[in-house]
């Protein structure tokens, strides 16, 4: 995908609601959520950059010139089948942990500003013969971890630690690449629309509209049967975290 305006003004820079429904099966008594703590760096001397435009995005970069993002996110679910980790927000909230008000496409050019390539989603069918067949997603590799604080200590550690596997009875085992969703077109009236807006920002599942994706087979009903929330390791709801996300 070509970088909009928005990625060439950012990267002059650099070279210096919707209404949303109660997360399904939170059970237990909520607690106040957590402040945002102050934003982490790699390294002392790494400079912040705040996005042009976008409120709750800083670009770091490090005294290597390479860059990573963090993203001010919102806990929106901490009990439950998942089967994305990352969601816009005002879409899959149900089964999502983490929320963010962002155009997604605009974060997809800023991973690519940060030195990423984007890839393709999960292919279910050959474009060829137009039969079944499985292609993992594709693009480089993203580490992708949280900061945030809970009870009075602020941790930092990757995002797979929240996401537990109920049958090997561990955190994830799988990292996510730059897919890089996709461009489609409402037939309805003609105009353009980025994908992953739909919701899939940072997906656990296999789904075509995914910007980062998991590039393993894991179907919708495998995730929601074998992927959930580790409850007592995430703050409470609405607690603010920083997403961070760096190419590997």
């Amino acid at each position: 995908m070509k970088m909009s305006l928005f990625a060439f003004a950012l990267a002059g820079a650099i070279g210096l609601a919707a209404s949303v429904p109660a997360p399904a099966r939170q059970t237990e008594k909520q607690r106040d959520p957590e402040a945002l703590p102050p934003a982490p760096k790699a390294d002392p001397k790494s400079v912040h950059i705040k996005a042009p435009n976008l409120d709750n995005v800083i670009i770091e970069v490090m005294p290597d010139k390479s860059r990573r993002l963090l993203l001010a996110t919102e806990v929106c679910l901490r009990e439950g089948a998942l089967e994305v980790f990352l969601c816009k927000k005002g879409t899959k909230e149900h089964e999502a942990i983490l929320r963010v008000d962002i155009d997604a496409q605009k974060l997809h050019e800023l991973l690519l500003l940060s030195g990423a390539e984007s890839g393709k989603p999960t292919q279910f069918v050959d474009p060829k013969t137009e039969q079944p067949k499985y292609k993992p997603a594709t693009g480089s590799k993203i580490d992708v971890s949280v900061h945030y604080t809970k009870d009075g200590k602020t941790y930092t550690h990757p995002a797979q630690d929240w996401i537990w596997d109920s049958k090997r009875k561990a955190p994830i085992a799988h990292g996510w690449v730059f897919a890089g969703s996709m461009i489609i077109t409402d037939p309805c009236n003609g105009k353009k629309f980025y994908a992953a807006n739909s919701g899939d920002i940072i997906s656990i599942s296999n789904f075509p509209y995914s910007m980062l994706e998991i590039p393993s087979e894991i179907s919708k009903d495998d995730a929601q049967l074998t992927f959930e929330a580790k409850t007592d390791r995430i703050p409470p709801l609405m607690s603010k975290v920083w997403l961070i996300l760096e190419k590997k």
